[in-house]
């Protein structure tokens, strides 16, 4: 730079694109949560379209959909290590286009009617949306340090909504009547331009990153020191860090909470309540968008009252929500329990996500390992409570999630923010 010789020219022009470069991040960040969303939400709304073309039982396609929410398990832990090698852009670029070659093979098992090739696809995808997932998390958590203030309750309502718009685009496209290999090849054009242009404006989070853009080079002008997420002791020594353990025990309650909302709140009050359909998919609308609303403006709300205090009110907004909705037998009052539900489960993943990078030297590893934790209850969460609920009812099965709830109330002190 020209004005390096000048001490006031050179303060002035660091200062300056500052704040622009990390708003740069910031929605570069939020682009790709929504485009994850979108991504998952459409997906999902083909799923009855997959079983009827393969011709298979709904016990079938759920073990299909299980390859795949193994295939992310197995690759969660491995994202610290490889964003800590070769750098943010690259992790969640690296998930972006194994979930392209995933759909790819999703789609040519389609054609081929081959359960093999889908199944294969699949548990490709499912390692894609890990690299994706947790890379976006990392991300997210860096810009919220540099801001020096809580947004990652906005990026996940910026999922939220991606998943909204992926749902009905994934609906729309059924009514129509648009074959599924024709969607797929729509998204995986859609996710190589994003990957290719939107990630290149983060902020590098380690020195392995090479600059893509003004925002890296201003990174490394010293405006913004990359950090190095390098755990001491190797990678797994994340995973026997105390704090970071706990944490994901609060994670655990907290996916289990919203993962029990997002799949059975529905189907609850159709079974246990006698309701029409539309008006148990009405239920889940208030539970989405309390959600939702809840990460749109918690932010906010978590720098007023401080993590741990907002981490507390969320899990109790959540026990008391899901007790009325489980407890009720009136439609309107399951639905205030419904709203309450949501508002409590909004804010928990993405505190917890925020509570593993304090200190952003280890930010990478931990907040792969706290994800890890989290998403075990997408595997152990659905079966559980189905099994729970044909012997008690489902309903009432939903109650069994007041345990790990409690245990997120009892731990929320885990997640006091630490000085790195």
């Amino acid at each position: 730079m020209s004005s390096q010789g000048d001490p006031s020219v050179t303060a002035a022009s660091a200062a300056a694109p500052d704040h622009a470069v990390v708003r740069g991040a910031a929605i570069a960040t939020f682009i790709i949560f929504g485009t994850n969303g979108f991504i998952f939400a459409s997906w999902a709304a083909r799923i009855p379209a997959v079983t009827q073309t393969l011709d298979l039982s709904t016990g079938e396609m759920g073990l299909i959909l299980l390859v795949g929410a193994i295939g992310s398990l197995c690759a969660m832990p491995l994202v610290g290590p490889t964003a800590g090698r070769i750098g943010i852009v690259r992790t969640v670029r690296l998930g972006g286009f194994l979930a392209v070659l995933a759909g790819g093979a999703i789609a040519l098992g389609l054609v081929l009617h081959s359960v093999v090739v889908v199944g294969a696809g699949l548990a490709l995808f499912g390692v894609g949306i890990a690299f994706w997932d947790v890379g976006q998390n990392i991300a997210g958590a860096d810009v919220e340090h540099r801001l020096g203030r809580t947004i990652m309750p906005q990026f996940h309502a910026g999922f939220s909504g991606g998943a909204v718009v992926g749902a009905l685009v994934g609906a729309g496209l059924s009514a129509m009547g648009v074959p599924l290999p024709v969607h797929l090849a729509a998204i995986m054009v859609a996710v190589v331009l994003i990957m290719v242009f939107v990630p290149r404006h983060f902020v590098p989070l380690t020195a392995h990153e090479a600059p893509e853009s003004g925002a890296a080079e201003e990174a490394d002008d010293g405006a913004f020191p990359a950090p190095a997420s390098k755990e001491p002791g190797g990678a797994l020594a994340a995973w026997t860090d105390r704090r970071t353990l706990l944490i994901g025990v609060v994670v655990l309650g907290a996916t289990l909470t919203e993962g029990a909302g997002n799949d059975w709140i529905s189907k609850g009050v159709v079974d246990g309540l006698g309701t029409s359909e539309a008006a148990g998919a009405a239920l889940f609308a208030v539970f989405v968008g309390a959600m939702t609303v809840a990460r749109w403006f918690g932010g906010r709300i978590i720098d007023r009252l401080g993590r741990v205090l907002a981490l507390r009110l969320s899990m109790v907004s959540a026990l008391v929500g899901l007790s009325v909705y489980s407890l009720s037998g009136i439609y309107w009052i399951s639905g205030v329990g419904a709203l309450l539900w949501g508002l409590g489960a909004a804010l928990a993943f993405p505190m917890g996500m925020s509570a593993a990078s304090d200190d952003p030297r280890h930010a990478a590893s931990r907040v792969s390992v706290v994800a890890t934790i989290g998403y075990i209850a997408f595997l152990a969460g659905p079966p559980f409570l189905g099994f729970l609920g044909d012997h008690v009812g489902l309903r009432l099965a939903l109650l069994a999630i007041l345990v790990p709830i409690a245990v997120a109330l009892l731990l929320a002190g885990a997640t006091r923010k630490q000085s790195a």
